[in-house]
């Protein structure tokens, strides 16, 4: 691994000269809203990006300025990256997304890693020819010169902007700090400072004259916490040791907080529930910082509360099934944080199932259900269960009867749907609903995150760091959800391949293919969708087989570098095969943070 202690340092000069001139940088004072020199701002960054690019493919991947261009050429995306990827996620996730290869679903071809991370691989560790270093450069260009006629051809607006910024900031406490965007180099960190000037600009050459006039101490309070957010990043840019629990806490926490307001204060968009976020939350931890609708399949959105009633009513209705002897509750009980405590459940014959039950808390929250993310929506997993001859065994069009016996039914289904029903559908939605309310943000790392308590041990918060920095676990986990739904758009559900054993001695693979069933293609071979790490200590055991049954086992997997690490032959493994070399203590760390995830949602019925 290359060492980065030297390029830190100059990296952090140079955010701290920028900073030195941003102070006494001179704006233009405004008397009226224009947004034109904040999308030429854009403009101007994507252009001096794609510009930098091209010097790279003039030094080549050896050149002594290789690093430095590089380095520009991520500065200029950054300052342009809210409002390119804001236009188009697809272009903007792939130039600056993990460097792994893309599957084209429309027509089998493997599309080889290109963007920002494969650059910066094949820079930093070497190991690539010219031709294929070309390649990648001109590619990435490609996708950057996309991204440019993006912002030249649509005007920004107020939506625009406000949707734009605020991801900008999720970035940051998601991707930015914790290792995604820059794996290798680790200049995510000196980045961020990068992310809050480029905020900082934009809002003075767009609305600070809105705000100066109408409330002139929320403008000052906005531009002390950029600052003291900056500072906070230049006593210490080392990646292992930043202290991510603090920066979030007491500075990221401040700066959303007072972009909300200003958002509010402006008046020019009031924000809708059709995106990921709640753009009234004051900061990203809060209970309703996300929109459930927007998670929501668009034939079930905003139900009423009388179909969550009835849906948590057949939730727990063993009639449901063809033998009446299985509950969705059979499997995921209140008590057990809604997974059972089981390696594998029992199907409708008393035989073993394949694999793990997944805890249902926040599982609306994703893009992708079922280990092997076999459906794409809450409904069709619902849906498949039903069909499952080794579950409900009934069919999606055939309403049993049996559940009508309890009279109760009939009040409950003219409530929620005007009348009885006669498809199974409509309980699929019903139960739908239900399962859409299970969600769960009031843990002790939430209501420390918001503030509300100051009771983070020390080990807690230095799991907290290793989870969002050395140990790796946030670039797939991301924080604040934990799963691997990808932010900032929250279009896509990762899946892995981490080669997971069969027996918890760690002595040969679990022959289990996961997604591979979809496509029989190789590069999918045991992979498995991310799950949550919430309520992880109160739902063991763990991975898509139950291999291991507690917490610690887990964190030793991922020690040893997964599978790979451990010795199997795993050529697509998207685990990284190293071993993260932490200590018992730092894994002791991890495990007291997993802890605090623990919301305790639980109801009987």
């Amino acid at each position: 691994m290359f060492k980065i202690s030297k390029l830190i340092l100059v990296i952090g000069s140079f955010c701290i000269c920028m900073f030195s001139c941003k102070k006494e940088e001179k704006y233009i004072e405004k008397t009226s809203l224009d947004w034109k020199s904040t999308q030429d701002f854009y403009l101007q960054n994507i252009t001096k990006s794609i510009t930098h690019l091209d010097e790279l493919l003039s030094h080549g991947v050896d050149g002594d300025q290789a690093k430095e261009i590089f380095i520009q050429a991520r500065i200029a995306f950054k300052k342009a990256e809210p409002y390119a990827s804001y236009l188009n996620p697809a272009v903007g996730h792939r130039a600056n997304g993990p460097a792994l290869p893309v599957y084209k679903e429309d027509n089998g071809k493997i599309l080889k890693p290109v963007g920002f991370q494969k650059i910066e691989e094949s820079i930093y560790e070497g190991e690539v020819s010219k031709e294929e270093f070309e390649r990648e450069v001109t590619i990435t260009k490609g996708l950057l010169i996309n991204l440019q006629k993006g912002i030249k051809k649509r005007e920004l607006n107020p939506q625009r902007f406000f949707v734009a910024t605020h991801q900008q900031l999720f970035r940051i406490i998601s991707l930015g700090i914790s290792g995604f965007d820059t794996p290798v180099s680790h200049l995510g960190i000196n980045e961020t400072i990068v992310s809050l000037e480029s905020l900082e600009h934009v809002y003075q050459e767009s609305i600070a004259f809105l705000i100066k006039k109408k409330n002139p101490d929320l403008d000052q309070k906005f531009k002390t916490s950029i600052a003291s957010a900056i500072q906070f990043i230049q006593r210490n840019t080392d990646f292992e040791s930043f202290d991510r629990y603090t920066f979030i806490r007491d500075y990221m926490n401040p700066v959303t907080r007072n972009w909300v307001s200003i958002r509010k204060e402006s008046e020019l968009w009031e924000g809708v529930n059709t995106f990921p976020f709640n753009f009234d939350a004051p900061t990203f931890f809060e209970t309703d910082s996300f929109n459930v609708t927007y998670f929501t399949p668009a034939t079930n959105r905003n139900p009423s509360e009388k179909r969550i009633e009835l849906g948590k009513k057949l939730f727990f209705d063993k009639n449901l099934s063809k033998k009446g002897e299985m509950a969705c509750a059979t499997c995921h009980i209140p008590e057990k944080a809604y997974a059972d405590g089981l390696v594998v459940n029992l199907d409708n014959n008393g035989n073993k199932l394949v694999r793990n039950t997944p805890t249902l808390i926040n599982t609306v929250f994703q893009k992708s259900f079922f280990w092997d993310g076999r459906s794409p929506t809450i409904l069709d997993q619902i849906s498949s269960v039903f069909t499952n001859d080794k579950e409900f065994d009934a069919g999606v069009h055939q309403f049993s009867d049996a559940i009508l016996q309890d009279t109760t039914y009939v009040r409950l289904f003219k409530d929620a749907y005007g009348t009885i029903s006669n498809r199974n559908t409509d309980v699929i939605k019903a139960i739908s609903s239900y399962i859409s309310t299970l969600n769960g943000f009031n843990s002790k790392f939430d209501k420390n995150m918001r503030g509300e308590e100051n009771t983070f041990t020390a080990e807690e918060k230095q799991g907290f760091n290793l989870f969002m920095g050395k140990a790796l676990c946030a670039t797939c986990h991301f924080v604040p959800l934990t799963n691997g739904t990808v932010p900032p758009f929250f279009t896509e559900t990762e899946k892995e391949v981490i080669g997971v054993p069969n027996k918890a001695d760690n002595k040969e693979l679990d022959n289990d293919l996961g997604f591979y069933w979809k496509f029989k293609e190789e590069l999918h071979r045991g992979m498995f969708k991310t799950p949550t790490v919430r309520n992880a200590a109160l739902t063991a055991p763990y991975m898509h087989n139950g291999v291991y049954s507690t917490l610690e086992q887990v964190m030793e997997f991922y020690n040893l570098g997964g599978g790979g690490g451990m010795g199997f032959d795993l050529e697509h493994q998207t685990l990284p095969f190293d071993e993260l070399k932490l200590t018992d203590q730092e894994l002791n760390a991890l495990v007291a943070y997993v802890k605090t995830l623990s919301d305790g949602i639980s109801e009987t019925y």
